[in-house]
Parts: C-alpha cells; sequence; structure tokens
C-alpha cells in the first residue's frame, strides 16, 4: 500500500488540501519488486488522485480594494510635491489653484513655483475665483455644514481633530466662506474629483504649505 503525504498549498486562503502520492518504494525490479511494490520496475505506480474541482468551487481570486490600506499612501509621482517652472504671470507669495490639472502652486519667485498634487470639487460643486487665507488650524475640527449633513445624515455632527479627521493636519480656511485648503485622512483621493469644494491635499504638503504662507495671503481658485 503507498504511503502519502499531505502537502498544505496555499490557495489565496482556503483551507483546502490536496493528498499527493509519495515516491514509489523500489525493492530491486523484477519479480520481488512486482510482488511488494505492486508494480514491476520502469512502470510508474498509478497515482490516485482527488477529482479536479471546477473553478466555480473556488473563491473567486483575491483582489485588493482600491482603497486598501496597505496602499493609501502609494501614490504617483505626479502627484508629490516638487519645484517647477511656471509662467502663470501670479505674484510671489500666492497661491494657484488649477482644478482642472489637480495642481496648487506656490510661487517662490518669478516664474518659479512649488507643485502640489491636490483633490477637487465633484461635480456640481465647483467653483473658482479670488480669496484670501483668512485662518491656520493645526489639526483642526470638524462640523459637517448643514446641506452636507442632509445630504449624509450618517456623518457626525462634529469631530474633534485628529488623524481620522477628514480635514488632516493642517487647515487654510479661505476667507468668509466654507471652503479651505485641508489635509485628508484620504490620501488615495488626490489627483480626483471628489470634495464638496475644499481643496485637498496630502499631510505632508499641506504641512509644508502651512509652514510656508501666512494669513492674508491670495489665493486664486481656476
Amino acid at each position: 500500500m503507498h504511503k502519502s503525504r499531505i502537502l498544505p498549498p496555499l490557495l489565496c486562503g482556503l483551507g483546502l488540501f490536496i493528498a499527493m502520492p509519495a515516491q514509489a518504494q523500489d525493492y530491486g525490479g523484477g519479480l520481488v519488486d512486482f510482488l511488494f511494490g505492486g508494480q514491476p520496475q520502469g512502470r510508474p505506480a498509478p497515482q490516485q488522485r482527488m477529482p479536479r474541482q471546477r473553478p466555480s468551487a473556488y473563491a473567486p481570486p483575491y483582489r485588493e480594494p482600491d482603497y486598501a490600506p496597505a496602499t493609501r499612501d502609494v501614490l504617483s509621482d505626479q502627484w508629490r510635491r516638487q519645484p517647477v517652472s511656471y509662467a502663470g504671470g501670479a505674484r510671489v507669495g500666492s497661491i494657484v489653484v488649477d482644478t482642472r490639472s489637480h495642481y496648487l502652486y506656490l510661487i517662490t519667485a518669478p516664474g518659479q513655483a512649488i507643485r502640489y498634487g491636490i483633490g477637487v470639487a465633484r461635480p456640481g460643486f465647483e467653483w473658482g475665483g479670488q480669496k484670501t487665507v483668512s485662518r491656520k488650524a493645526e489639526w483642526p475640527a470638524w462640523t459637517p455644514p448643514p446641506d452636507m449633513l442632509r445630504r449624509r445624515p450618517d456623518l457626525p455632527r462634529y469631530m474633534e481633530g485628529g488623524p481620522e479627521n477628514p480635514l488632516g493636519a493642517r487647515a487654510l480656511y479661505l476667507g468668509s466662506s466654507m471652503y479651505r485648503i485641508h489635509g485628508t485622512n484620504e490620501p488615495w483621493t488626490i489627483g480626483q474629483n471628489v470634495s464638496s469644494g475644499c481643496i485637498r491635499m496630502m499631510n505632508d504638503d499641506v504641512v509644508d504649505l502651512y509652514n510656508r504662507v501666512k494669513v492674508g495671503t491670495p489665493v486664486t481658485v481656476l
């Protein structure tokens, strides 16, 4: 009788086991091998196999969620903070938000800027114009406005600042409006049209911008 050993292959997390036949014993060949090994030397013993499972019997191949925690901070280099040339003619020290390209520019010198990747308003919430930074806050608290609560009654009425807060690490408030340039706890949304009008940045980027600008800084949203 053949000995078997059980190999527990990793099949996408399923606890399935497949019995595989062990190497047939070799008793020297000829009649002895036939009597004690069950098969003449040179002819492999028939392998006992489990019936093949139909593909439908298996769980579907694992697909990592679009916004899996393991990949939250992995972004294309195009959205990373970097110095660039800028020919838009904005004044030094000002901020220009280009919503179409999903970039925010801080003008650092004539023809030069620091460019940051951003997330912007989703369809129906777009806006543009001139604002100024009216207030700055570190780890800001969040109070969803009434119209947002009507759309999303599941939201909290108030949330203290912190890593789970959707405003992220810093916020630059724009004039007397409800709009802000702020961080995010959803960094995968950078480069997308996702907000209700605010400008989202990676937390490390908004901290960098926060440290470079002051209250009164002009902001142009295109």
